[in-house]
């Protein structure tokens, strides 16, 4: 079982730079694959970013060059930093992680935070 909680979302304006932060309540070294999804009002979720176990990356194109997705393995933290925001980043953001290991997987979610980019 694992609990996560974001923080560090609000309202910036359109250029500026938010860092989101995600808590995990055990240790995250062995958690496969974190991530960041966001859903902006009337869409579906979307994938932002993702980072492996080990320290691989991917990011939406919607993103890339502009958020950068870090983990923090002593902090059981992984982060989210978002550069040059756009009024279309604006979205609840969630945190999630999965564990998997031959027939074993589980996804787990945080309870989201509010990212308002204004124009």
């Amino acid at each position: 079982q694992v609990q996560l909680v974001e923080s560090g979302g609000g309202l910036v304006q359109a250029g500026g730079s938010l860092r989101l932060s995600c808590a995990a309540s055990r240790n995250i070294f062995s958690i496969n694959v974190l991530g960041w999804y966001r859903q902006a009002p009337g869409k579906q979720r979307e994938l932002v970013a993702t980072i492996t176990s080990g320290g691989s990356t991917n990011y939406a194109d919607s993103v890339k060059g502009r958020f950068t997705i870090s983990r923090d393995n002593a902090k059981n933290t992984v982060y989210l930093q978002m550069n040059s925001l756009k009024p279309e980043d604006t979205a609840v953001y969630y945190c999630n992680a999965e564990i998997f290991s031959g027939s074993y997987s589980r996804v787990y979610w945080g309870q989201g935070t509010q990212v308002t980019v204004s124009s």
